[in-house]
């Protein structure tokens, strides 16, 4: 949750409180009784809502459900909003804290509760009650997951934000692009990343695999069925190196037995509901895929690094039409440069692949919702 440091400007009513009324732009901390950036909370708060609704309805409507592979369904807006989310509450929390090592033993802190809970609540491979036995098979445990990978994006921008902080300047010059040179660490990571993210994803060559077949329900159920590859740099459903990196590093076993392609036309007749594979579907339609995988998650840290530029620039900038006029013209790039990528077919809109198009259409989505928030809230007069 963001909180921030109060600083005298004109526009200090958004970050304190009139008096001993609680203005419509600011609510209190509980714990110590700082101010907070309503507009962010209202942002978190709609969606956790979303992520309520796409979780409960998905399955009736299917639409709104995760896209079974290439595309970008309400459900895909949910984990890069949360990102983005992160990202600004990191710009303004650590704002406040000066020293390193107490600033590094919080971010610790809640990486390894983030990392707990992953595990608790999407890594336990319960077989009880069919096997009458309890626990967890840590032989089929899934080490990835939702939490987990805000756990690496959370804990590699935050200690980027704590160990360059020095190299900022109060007050930034009054150039177009002061902002971005300030953070200029920020940008040389992201720009690691996003190399190391395209390198592996089309220089990677992808062998034929085989794995078990799992489920119970199905004629198949214990035969090895094989996938056949051999290629380089696809972005397809089997032979992607996203998956081909998750099979080497964590095991087959560990990953996730239920994917959203399961859903496709060519694995089901019922496309896009859920229902049972056709018997001349392709043999990748039962395998496993990560959609929380090792390099989607490098490739996450990127919606981060978007949302703690949005914070930043909410440190820097003093006026209202300053920020907001910045968060759009940000936010219609990214948009622009997502869908010009998809549709020129350079690269798609891809959730379980977190492709760079999907990254720059959702961050900027984030980026005008979260801008339309901001104005509403401080359009709304104080009680």
């Amino acid at each position: 949750m963001a909180e921030i440091k109060v600083e005298r400007s004109h526009d200090q009513h958004l970050l304190e409180p009139k008096e001993d009324t609680s203005s419509s732009y600011t609510r209190r901390s509980l714990a110590g009784n700082r101010p907070r950036l309503a507009s962010l909370d209202i942002f978190r708060g709609l969606t956790v809502a979303l992520m309520i609704l796409v979780d409960d309805a998905g399955g009736d409507w299917p639409m709104i459900a995760h896209a079974p592979w290439n595309g970008c369904n309400l459900a895909d807006f949910v984990m890069p909003f949360f990102l983005f989310i992160v990202g600004v509450s990191i710009a303004l929390s650590l704002k406040r804290i000066s020293n390193k090592f107490e600033a590094c033993k919080k971010v610790g802190f809640r990486t390894c509760k983030l990392l707990f809970w992953g595990l608790l609540l999407q890594g336990g491979f319960s077989h009880a009650p069919d096997e009458l036995t309890y626990g967890v098979d840590v032989t089929m445990m899934r080490f990835c997951g939702i939490l987990q990978r805000i756990a690496l994006s959370y804990l590699v921008v935050a200690l980027v934000e704590i160990f360059t902080k020095d190299s900022h300047e109060e007050n930034l010059s009054t150039g177009r692009f002061s902002i971005f040179k300030s953070y200029y660490w920020h940008w040389i990571v992201a720009a690691s990343v996003l190399v190391i993210y395209l390198a592996t994803l089309y220089g990677t060559y992808v062998p034929d695999w085989e794995f078990v077949v799992y489920d119970k329900d199905s004629v198949l159920y214990g035969k090895i069925l094989s996938v056949s590859c051999g290629v380089r740099g696809k972005l397809n459903p089997p032979c992607n190196a996203v998956g081909y990196v998750d099979r080497q590093v964590l095991g087959i076993n560990h990953m996730y037995h239920h994917p959203a392609w399961r859903r496709s036309k060519a694995c089901t007749d019922d496309s896009p509901y859920e229902g049972a594979i056709r018997q001349d579907a392709p043999s990748w339609c039962r395998a496993p895929f990560e959609p929380e995988g090792i390099l989607s998650s490098i490739s996450a840290i990127l919606s981060t690094i978007i949302g703690v530029h949005f914070g930043h620039i909410i440190l820097h900038l003093k006026g209202h039409s300053a920020r907001l006029k910045h968060w759009i013209s940000t936010g219609l790039v990214l948009l622009a440069l997502g869908l010009t990528l998809h549709f020129t077919h350079l690269m798609p809109l891809n959730k379980q692949l977190y492709s760079f198009s999907y990254i720059c259409v959702t961050s900027g989505a984030a980026a005008l919702v979260f801008s339309s928030l901001y104005s509403l809230v401080i359009l709304k007069p104080p009680h």
